[in-house]
């Protein structure tokens, strides 16, 4: 090769210039952790698991996604800026003979993924982008990986696509649903996921009562149980919450969310339920300030509808009340809350969740010891044919109640002696239950177990609770073939629009209803009604006002309490 004189002394200080610019990003990535160096082709075709190759002849490639090397990539930066003094009169020759790069040989290169790996042609390429060009000619020959590079990667991710490849190569899960993108962040969990599968492909024998093979256990896990929990974080935008990590991140963290929730709360939880409850733990700053500052007693609690919305959410049984709460105290009376509960779980499929909570400060002189409350719970739902789980807390008793309510979809709730005065009330734990609880409560009043078989829906449409009453009222006609009367109190123009509302509704539903227009006050009337039309219990929505103003002037729903000896079905 002949060279130039001055080109080639010209072409030895960019060199030692670009030496200089290497050893500053190689300085600068020690403070910031992000690897400099070019990549290993040879290690990474083995990491991500090539296939195959194919050539793709002669293309213009850009500079930038050129990241390795098949034999140099010692010798240069992850920018092709040059890391040994020992390459300078090879890449100052380069440098001086192509100048502009007219006329020189295409490099050639292989192709994985997005990124680009260089076969014959480095200096050339260290000489391009130190000239600042943005493309390059190069015979490229494409090589398929099981999982596909980017030209961006960093080491951690290029680890953890590596990791993935393994995963695939274990399952062929790419081959089973080629639509499946199980790539993680956290590249260490794969292991979790297949014992995911390992579990789920024992339990799919014992229910089939056969042999199942590796690959339809892996595409039925996919289907029946990676798949659902994915379409809920989809629904819910649960990725916005944690910038950064894939979907299949977001399921190892239910996974193990949901197993602490298990393990904390003695029930086993369901990933929908573990979904919600992830994402309200991501709260704002300006709602934990205004729970320390206001006092629980006055306290909104949740809005309105809150629980239907986050039911349709997570919902796929397409029932309403698949767990019930049933709080289990030390008064012998408190039984009948199981039997009500019991009634209700053989009318919908539904799992019964004792709860026993011990007030420490509280504890009667002869209360029934927790093991023993677990025992006879255990065995009355044994005895219905009912699926039942009991937990123990320590604490106060309403509160732990209403913590323990948004794990389930409705409550059974004992009511002895319902507050009558304003102080009462302040102090009483049934109100701050019936404030608090996110889901519907049917309350239990003193005396015989009553059939659920007759609804008498007190409606007066507008508000929020009201509808939510109607929803649920719907939802037992249709579902629990509980008959339906509906009552709405007031004016003539009132309880002639309410009505119209409650027909066309429930007229959608394909549900059939008694419909009573009556005016006076309104619990007397509704207790009137109830007595006329023969119902068992009420459903009515509750909490309309502020807290202040039902602490004073009391709620429908805390009249209805004092005044009705009939279960009530309190919805908000």
């Amino acid at each position: 090769m002949t060279l130039h004189p001055p080109l080639y002394h010209l072409a030895l200080d960019d060199f030692q210039r670009a030496r200089r610019k290497a050893a500053m990003e190689q300085l600068l990535a020690r403070f910031s952790g992000r690897s400099t160096d070019l990549l290993s082709y040879e290690e990474l075709r083995q990491q991500l698991r090539a296939v195959n190759q194919t050539p793709r002849g002669l293309q213009e490639i850009p500079l930038d996604k050129i990241v390795g090397s098949v034999g140099r990539y010692k010798d240069f930066t992850r920018t092709f800026l040059p890391r040994q003094d020992s390459i300078e009169h090879r890449w100052a020759k380069v440098k001086t003979a192509v100048h502009d790069l007219t006329g020189v040989p295409p490099i050639e290169v292989y192709q994985l993924g997005d990124a680009y790996f260089v076969i014959d042609g480095n200096h050339r390429v260290s000489v391009a982008r130190d000239m600042g060009l943005s493309t390059i000619s190069a015979y490229v020959t494409e090589v398929k990986t099981r999982v596909p590079l980017a030209a961006d990667d960093d080491l951690e991710e290029i680890i953890c696509k590596a990791r993935y490849a393994e995963f695939l190569e274990q399952t062929d899960l790419d081959k089973i649903r080629p639509e499946a993108d199980l790539l993680m962040t956290f590249c260490g969990q794969y292991r979790l996921i297949l014992d995911h599968i390992a579990v789920h492909r024992h339990y799919l024998g014992l229910e089939q009562q056969r042999f199942i093979p590796e690959a339809e256990a892996i595409a039925s896990w996919y289907d029946h149980v990676y798949l659902p929990v994915i379409n809920i974080v989809r629904e819910q935008g649960i990725l916005r919450y944690f910038p950064g990590r894939t979907e299949a991140d977001i399921y190892v963290l239910l996974a193990e969310h949901r197993a602490e929730l298990t393990e904390v709360l003695g029930w086993e939880v369901s990933s929908e339920t573990a979904v919600t409850q992830l994402t309200k733990e991501k709260r704002s700053p300006i709602q934990a300030l205004l729970e320390a500052v206001i006092p629980a007693e006055l306290g909104s609690g949740p809005p309105p509808g809150v629980w239907r919305a986050e039911l349709a959410r997570k919902r796929q049984s397409g029932r309403l009340f698949d767990d019930i709460l049933i709080p289990m105290g030390a008064h012998p009376a408190d039984w009948r809350v199981l039997d009500v509960g019991i009634g209700i779980a053989q009318l919908g499929q539904s799992r019964l969740l004792g709860l026993h909570v011990v007030d420490e400060d509280n504890i009667p002189e002869e209360a029934v010891p927790p093991e023993a409350v677990r025992a006879e719970f255990e065995q009355r739902c044994a005895t219905a044919g009912v699926q039942g789980q009991f937990a123990v807390e320590w604490g106060h008793v309403a509160s732990k109640i209403v913590q323990r309510s948004v794990y389930t979809d409705g409550i059974v709730l004992p009511v002895n002696h319902p507050p009558e005065t304003v102080a009462d009330r302040y102090a009483s734990g049934l109100q701050f239950i019936l404030r608090h609880c996110p889901r519907p409560i049917l309350t239990a009043p003193p005396g015989a177990v009553r059939p659920l078989t007759h609804a008498l829906l007190a409606y007066g449409g507008g508000q929020t609770p009201a509808e939510e009453a109607l929803f649920v009222a719907t939802y037992l006609a249709a579902h629990y073939q509980v008959r339906l009367s509906v009552v709405s109190v007031g004016d003539n123009i009132q309880t002639n629009r309410a009505l119209a509302r409650a027909r066309e509704y429930l007229q959608g539903a394909g549900v059939a209803a008694d419909f009573y227009a009556e005016a006076g006050d309104v619990v007397e009337v509704v207790q009137e009604t109830a007595v006329i039309a023969q119902a068992d219990f009420l459903v009515m929505g509750g909490f309309a006002y502020s807290p202040l103003r039902t602490l004073l002037r009391g709620s429908i729903a805390n009249r209805m309490l004092l005044a009705c000896d009939k279960p009530l079905l309190i919805c908000r």
